[in-house]
């Protein structure tokens, strides 16, 4: 079986299709934030999290959670 010479453009086009894939990437992420963490809870030291402490959501508390 012989594979068939590979054109000039499929690196050309490989790169292109990445550099979309990380502009859409990019946009979603201005978008709506990072929305996952860096780390999951399976990956951290016992007593480490990767967010604010309490208080840091009780000062930042919305208004409407008041009621």
């Amino acid at each position: 079986m012989t594979v068939p010479p590979r054109s000039p453009l499929d690196g050309r086009e490989r790169s292109d299709r990445e550099r979309r894939r990380v502009t859409q990437r990019r946009r979603l992420d201005e978008i709506f934030g990072d929305v996952l963490p860096a780390t999951t809870d399976d990956e951290r030291e016992p007593g480490e999290h990767g967010g604010f402490d309490l208080e840091y959501y009780r000062a930042n508390r919305p208004p409407h959670h008041d009621r």
